[in-house]
């Protein structure tokens, strides 16, 4: 599936916006509720968009030689940066970086990637339901597909298995089947848990993984 700059674009400032809307709400105590990105609760994630959002490619490169070319260090500093003492502060933030275009030297894709995966990151565990454009979803699939892991991509998690969505019925790869809706197989591809109950095929049980606390069925 081609991307396209202004349709990326465009769905990612209403995806920022809409997670904005969904979060604006929270209690005090839902801030801290662990996120699917291990290690990060709500709020460190929110920080995080608003941070990647600000961050294009000569910011990028700054941010990795002061984390001496350590990837995580360099998201943590980020997270730092934006992460406000009221996460309402730091709603508001996501909110007023919605229309930036910057990107780090990645694919364009990466930023549908860090939309849907992130949205659903923090969505889950609050319960939320969260309901992406379906380009967005597969093209961002599609980008972690071809990115090896160790540069935030997916490639060796799902060698040997035939993905098959749900929905369309479309599949990438070859081997052991894994069907499931195509935000499920993308959250896969990324690394998260995905209940085994939203997945079938031979190859589910390699990646089943208990249900997330407050999470209810959206499908």
């Amino acid at each position: 599936m081609r991307v396209v700059a202004e349709d990326v674009w465009r769905i990612v400032r209403d995806e920022r916006l809409r997670l904005a809307d969904d979060l604006s709400a929270l209690r005090d105590e839902q801030w801290a509720i662990p996120s699917l990105c291990p290690g990060w609760d709500v709020h460190d994630v929110l920080a995080h968009l608003v941070d990647t959002a600000r961050t294009g490619r000569l910011a990028f490169v700054r941010d990795m030689v002061a984390a001496r070319g350590d990837f995580d260090q360099a998201n943590r500093a980020g997270v730092a940066r934006e992460r406000r003492t009221d996460p309402q502060d730091t709603v508001a933030a996501l909110r007023q970086v919605a229309d930036l275009r910057r990107t780090p030297p990645a694919p364009l894709a990466t930023r549908l990637v860090e939309a849907v995966v992130h949205g659903e990151d923090v969505r889950r565990p609050l319960g939320v339901a969260g309901a992406y454009p379906a380009r967005a979803v597969v093209l961002a699939l599609e980008n972690q597909l071809r990115t090896r892991v160790s540069l935030g991509g997916g490639r060796e998690r799902v060698a040997g298995v035939r993905l098959v969505d749900r929905g369309s019925g479309r599949t990438w790869g070859a081997g052991e089947d894994l069907e499931a809706d195509a935000v499920d197989l993308l959250l896969v591809v990324s690394g998260r848990p995905v209940p085994a109950d939203r997945l079938a095929g031979a190859a589910a049980s390699r990646f089943a993984a208990a249900p997330v606390a407050g999470e209810r069925d959206d499908r």
